[in-house]
């Protein structure tokens, strides 16, 4: 309970404040909400059958996105696995879209940490500049929170002796977490490790993101850069997919953490299969672009 104490947070009233935002999410189901939202999708790949040929014709949709759809933004980035990082940054078009690897043996993150750091230190240098991994829950769910902790701050200072720029993302499982409270901890704790995102979930286990988890999540965030004026993002995935799911987590975002964090710089959303809803809902048309 340290973390929470010492940024003097508790989860509370989650499911009402959560209500509060659904009560008015017509707010934000509009043209530009949506438009902005395409820009901050982590356009991802993560299949067992993902070859290099399928990831570059994944990459080249983006390249060729603007062709067709001039007056909207590419996506944040592209997110494959480690071994696609040097086709993908190969290939994109535009170094506005960042290539994302997912690393650290995602996703269940069960391995030794010297082969965790290998395989995101070698994604970064083949041209990853983001990098997502998942908290070590064989750790935290044990209480160790010093060792899972000291991965995320291994990883971080790993990549960054490849690439000073990078981003790290950490994905908290939020399914698995089992109560709210250790929802906030693990937030906490990812944050002062070193996260420079903070995630919902993998996406392959059940549940995924949750309102109510990316609720506390972004109460976390303002705590933490209330005490140390670094901000923070944060990252929902896993099952999101609607334009309801789009308007509901801006919704939070906004209402929690406001318009500075309304930008892919601070916020991104990994749920690829909402790329053509939000472009369908835009046109007025069905679109099966990606």
């Amino acid at each position: 309970m340290k973390y929470l104490e010492k940024y003097g947070y508790i989860p509370t009233n989650i499911d009402e404040k959560v209500a509060a935002v659904k009560s008015v999410i017509s707010k934000w189901q509009n043209k530009e909400v949506y438009i902005n939202t395409l820009g901050m999708i982590d356009l991802t790949s993560l299949s067992v059958s993902d070859t290099q040929t399928k990831i570059s014709s994944f990459t080249q949709k983006v390249n060729h996105f603007h062709d067709d759809y001039p007056g909207y933004p590419l996506p944040a980035s592209i997110c494959v696995y480690p071994n696609f990082a040097k086709m993908v940054a190969l290939t994109r078009g535009s170094n506005d879209v960042h290539v994302t690897v997912v690393g650290g043996c995602f996703p269940a993150s069960q391995s030794f940490l010297e082969v965790k750091v290998f395989e995101c230190v070698k994604a970064i240098g083949d041209g990853a500049d983001e990098v997502d991994i998942v908290l070590a829950l064989n750790s935290f769910l044990d209480g160790r929170y010093e060792d899972a902790a000291k991965e995320i701050s291994e990883i971080k200072k790993a990549i960054l002796s490849v690439n000073k720029n990078v981003r790290l993302k950490v994905i908290l499982e939020t399914g698995s977490l089992e109560n709210y409270e250790n929802i906030a901890i693990a937030s906490f704790l990812a944050m002062e490790a070193g996260a420079d995102f903070i995630k919902t979930s993998t996406g392959k286990t059940s549940p995924a993101a949750t309102p109510q988890a990316a609720y506390i999540m972004c109460e976390c965030i303002s705590k933490y850069v209330a005490a140390t004026a670094r901000k923070v993002g944060f990252k929902p995935a896993g099952g999101i997919s609607t334009t309801e799911d789009a308007a509901l987590y801006y919704g939070i975002v906004d209402t929690v953490l406001g318009e500075a964090w309304l930008n892919k710089e601070y916020f991104r959303f990994g749920a690829s299969r909402m790329a053509n809803n939000l472009l369908s809902e835009i046109e007025g048309k069905e679109v099966k672009y990606y």
